[in-house]
């Protein structure tokens, strides 16, 4: 199986390599298996969630791309609006099959340039990569603190849950007590009233 992944990673990048200057990639070499861990090792697998998210995000059409108006809004909204200009070169930049958007493939390509220095420091896509980067140090923290949160919250369910029990149990021995109590004090009154019958 990894043989045959790794056949389709190499067809496919020789494809972008034998095509000419301008022509696209035929579809059917693009929607080949794509496996962001095995293809990212560079990445942990945290980031790689972190940067999906981010992805889904700005992808507002859903389908899989993030195209030059998510891609503008994109950049407005992590605060480095770019130029009509700028936006179409930081999208060609990536667009290896040149369709014009960003596949989730091409934009961890954005960070794995920014990785090796491969972004020029004033173009659009190395401001994304760094305002868009991911503390997983920070991503860790959060992801400890909503599990400890909510590991506290089960415990407080469950003690609520124990206390409620309790409270019913001494609900049943209160009960249980009177009910003895009263039991004694008739039968104490029929010994009173078969002495007084005698």
């Amino acid at each position: 199986m990894a043989d045959s992944e790794l056949a389709q990673k190499l067809a496919r990048r020789q494809a972008f390599n034998e095509r000419e200057e301008g022509s696209p990639v035929p579809e059917s070499t693009m929607r080949q298996v794509f496996n962001p861990y095995t293809e990212f090792p560079e990445f942990s697998r945290k980031e790689i969630k972190e940067y999906e998210k981010t992805f889904k995000k700005y992808d507002i059409g859903a389908d899989g791309f993030i195209d030059f108006e998510e891609l503008k809004r994109m950049m407005e909204n992590v605060g480095a609006p770019q130029t009509h200009l700028a936006l179409k070169e930081m999208i060609q930049e990536v667009d290896e099959d040149q369709d014009k958007k960003i596949s989730f493939r091409e934009f961890l390509l954005i960070f794995r340039k920014a990785q090796t220095g491969d972004l020029a420091a004033d173009s659009g896509l190395n401001q994304l990569a760094k305002l868009t980067e991911i503390d997983v140090d920070q991503a860790g923290v959060d992801g400890a603190r909503n599990f400890f949160e909510a590991k506290i919250e089960q415990q407080k369910k469950h003690n609520q849950f124990e206390e409620e029990i309790r409270s019913e149990q001494e609900e049943r021995r209160q009960e249980e007590e009177q009910r003895k109590q009263r039991k004694a004090a008739f039968r104490e009154k029929a010994n009173v009233f078969s002495q007084a019958k005698a």
